[in-house]
């Protein structure tokens, strides 16, 4: 017995060194000695569910989890290799639903609000976003990354003044983290501080470079902050800043009395958005194809 003990503690510790070092081919490899020494082992299940997970193989992730809770359905890495997978697979459905019962066995895990929070504010629904934010923050409340996406929400609400003080609280615990950049990004474009969005998302980008999203932002960053572009984005600035009452009813004032100067802003907005796009991608690439 203290011999069975010792192999499963030091193939443990094996597998989880491999998954630190992203060698997670061998990390399999270990972990499916462990379900050869016992079939029945669900701790080993989930472990490889969480492995291919981590592989973003979601269809063996989420086969494996489910042969975990056949034999055991409150089994909360499981749930957990179940949540994300859906998550990243855009299954909104059965996101929300594993979601709500993996919260139902372990209420206390700061990152489902986290998730169902950046699945409302994909969803539109702000304030349920915020609602779950506020949860998280309540169970983690120096998290970075809850501050970080907090700060985005209360900008697409219009909470800027809550929004840079979000911004602040969250660069003063981590500014090294390429996913809270991002989401701090998002926040400054979306407030109009395009200065800020380029700052945070060069930061991003240098931390992740490979990575095509953060790219692709950082390249609209340096759009958004090009002097050009900026002079047709200012509206927005004060656009944001109104109610819908009061969109609609410049809109239509606009429309009926200087139809000819909006059609001549909407024209001109166009072509400063391609120009200033071709700008920033010589200066980024110079005059050959992106990824050539």
């Amino acid at each position: 017995m203290a011999e069975d003990r010792d192999f499963e503690q030091n193939t443990y510790t094996a597998v989880y060194q491999l998954i630190e070092w992203k060698r997670y081919k061998e990390a399999l490899g270990q972990t499916e000695q462990l379900l050869r020494h016992n079939p029945e082992d669900t701790d080993a299940l989930a472990l490889i569910a969480q492995i291919y997970l981590l592989m973003e193989d979601y269809e063996k992730s989420l086969y494996w989890s489910g042969e975990v809770l056949k034999r055991d359905p409150d089994h909360t890495d499981a749930w957990y290799v179940r949540v994300v997978a859906y998550y990243d697979t855009d299954d909104v459905e059965a996101f929300l639903e594993a979601a709500h019962e993996a919260l139902r066995i372990e209420p206390y895990r700061a990152h489902y609000y986290y998730l169902l929070a950046s699945q409302m504010n994909k969803m539109g629904k702000l304030k349920q976003a915020k609602e779950h934010l506020l949860q998280a923050l309540q169970l983690n409340a120096d998290s970075p990354l809850y501050l970080a996406v907090l700060s985005y929400t209360e900008a697409l609400l219009g909470h800027f003044e809550e929004s840079e003080q979000l911004d602040r609280q969250a660069i003063q615990i981590e500014a090294e983290d390429p996913g809270v950049l991002l989401h701090l990004a998002w926040a400054a474009g979306h407030r109009g501080d395009y200065t800020l969005q380029e700052k945070y998302m060069q930061s991003a980008v240098r931390l992740n470079p490979e990575d095509k999203q953060y790219q692709d932002e950082y390249l609209n960053a340096l759009q958004n902050s090009h002097k050009l572009y900026r002079i047709f984005l200012a509206p927005m600035k004060v656009i944001r800043r109104m109610k819908r009452w009061q969109i609609l009813v410049s809109w239509l004032v606009a429309v009926f009395f200087f139809k000819p100067l909006l059609i001549l802003f909407i024209v001109l907005y166009i072509l400063a958005h391609w120009v200033t796009k071709g700008i920033v991608h010589v200066r980024v690439f110079g005059w050959r194809r992106r990824g050539s």
